[in-house]
């Protein structure tokens, strides 16, 4: 976790490395990233990077964290399940995704980092083990179709179609 170091940064400093960490981690997956690079853009000493921060995956999860929440809000699964609710909201994730400078690091978590991640994948279980079939059946396609989507946006409108045919016809089994 992020340390109290860092948080009680002034805020332009802090600024400036956050913008160090977005870049490297945009242009790098996690297991390639490197501190020296960090410390070298930031220009703060590799000592003041461990005060900061546990480790790379640490920054990594910090500024993973601050990308979901400038993208992912109202993203939470509804009790209900409704289609349309479903389909408009992940069109609106994608859509901020694609518009944010979050983009190129969005892209690289989804198709390499989100396994490298310490206990995210036993998180993610565990959130999906606790909801209705159908609510799982949507949000394991929302995942993958935010992936493809990220990662080939040529083929965006038909895998969203082909989505949202697919949460309709979850919700066609529900009756």
């Amino acid at each position: 976790m992020v340390k109290a170091t860092f948080k009680n940064l002034p805020s332009a400093k802090r600024q400036r490395i956050e913008k160090v960490l977005l870049e490297e981690f945009s242009n790098y997956p996690l297991a390639d990233a490197k501190v020296s690079h960090i410390v070298k853009k930031a220009d703060i000493a590799r000592g003041a990077f461990y005060k900061y921060f546990d480790d790379l995956t640490d920054a990594y999860v910090y500024m993973y964290n601050i990308a979901i929440e400038n993208i992912h809000a109202n993203m939470s699964p509804d009790e209900k399940f409704d289609p349309d609710h479903f389909y408009d909201r992940i069109v609106k994730f994608i859509d901020k995704t694609q518009n944010s400078k979050y983009e190129r690091m969005m892209k690289l978590h989804m198709s390499q980092n989100e396994y490298l991640i310490p206990d995210n994948f036993k998180i993610y279980s565990r959130q999906l083990l606790n909801m209705s079939p159908e609510l799982w059946s949507a949000m394991v396609l929302s995942h993958e179709v935010i992936n493809l989507c990220l990662s080939n946006p040529e083929s965006q409108e038909k895998n969203l179609a082909r989505y949202k045919k697919s949460l309709y016809m979850i919700a066609k089994g529900m009756e």
